[in-house]
């Protein structure tokens, strides 16, 4: 009889959902908005504030911290991966994704270095249109982020599956890496699927559904919800998903996902604005608002620990920084 307030308890228990906070990326630029981290000490500060709020996973790219250029440069990820690591417990996800214009060895170099517990992992090659962008600004603090966003009209993000095999093997099988397989598009679960039953991808497979970026899936409910249709049909039980929407969709369609049953992502990198439309102040600001909504909803926000322990990840202790 004492087991039954346990398993009632148990029973009326919150669901976990994983808040990842995406805290700078390469897709805005500084002119944009001047609460984008860019230098190291930027870049820690704001994944420990989003940590503190409620982050478990911190996904990360790096900056020039004199120019803001995108860089997959391991000497500018290092001063932020060990100042993080020192001053948070959340998961260190880095990106392979680093930018269009980059050559795989240079975009797979800081993961390669820092051999952290995930990395965010395009599952396949495709347009990456950012060049819209440009029509919204005249006044550019440096020459190169117009011409950075101009060249996204004549480029393709390249993920080839040869790529994706090299991925695979060098930072999963060698380096213990779990992933964040961003799927753009049906084709990226195909593509996913593929590899799961050659059995190179083993459950539990964490997908996020990328919905809004031009040459990708539009931000609608109705693709998020086709999406994770064919995501259950192509791999059943074995998956778990998080959402994330491109621009001001990004809390609306991250509700959705939570609603649905998913993890969710938000950041600076994703959007520099609230739902009102004004510029968001930090990332902290919008974890704290999607935190809210969760808990709203009767959900509670995952520890990074307890994300570990979903995501099957390999543990801080086994970085290599």
């Amino acid at each position: 009889m004492a087991a039954a307030p346990e398993l009632a308890a148990q029973a009326r228990a919150p669901r976990k959902v994983i808040i990842t906070c995406a805290v700078t990326g390469s897709i805005h630029t500084p002119t944009m908005s001047d609460y984008l981290p860019i230098t190291p000490q930027e870049i820690a500060d704001a994944s420990v504030e989003a940590a503190e709020a409620g982050a478990a996973i911190i996904h990360l790219h790096a900056r020039d911290p004199d120019s803001g250029f995108p860089s997959a440069d391991p000497a500018h990820f290092e001063p932020f991966l060990s100042a993080i690591k020192t001053r948070s417990d959340a998961v260190i996800n880095i990106s392979t994704g680093g930018s269009s214009v980059m050559s795989l060895d240079t975009r797979l170099a800081p993961a390669r270095t820092a051999e952290p517990e995930m990395c965010s992992f395009n599952m396949g090659s495709m347009n990456f249109g950012t060049f819209p962008l440009a029509d919204r600004y005249a006044n550019w603090k440096h020459d190169w982020e117009p011409e950075l966003l101009a060249k996204t009209r004549d480029t393709v993000f390249k993920n080839s599956f040869a790529d994706i095999e090299t991925i695979l093997d060098d930072l999963g099988e060698r380096r213990g890496a779990r992933f964040e397989f961003e799927c753009y598009d049906l084709g990226h679960l195909e593509t996913l699927a593929f590899y799961f039953r050659q059995g190179r991808i083993k459950a539990p497979i964490y997908v996020q559904f990328v919905l809004g970026v031009l040459g990708g899936a539009g931000a609608t409910v109705e693709n998020l919800v086709h999406l994770k249709g064919v995501a259950e049909r192509l791999l059943g039980d074995a998956y778990r998903f998080s959402v994330l929407a491109a621009g001001t969709k990004q809390l609306p369609i991250a509700t959705v996902g939570a609603i649905l049953g998913g993890h969710v992502r938000v950041g600076l990198e994703d959007s520099l604005a609230m739902p009102g439309g004004e510029l968001a102040t930090s990332n902290a600001q919008q974890v704290r608002a999607i935190r809210t909504i969760i808990e709203q909803l009767g959900l509670a926000a995952a520890t990074p620990d307890e994300a570990r322990e979903m995501l099957a990840l390999k543990g801080q202790d086994a970085v290599a920084f």
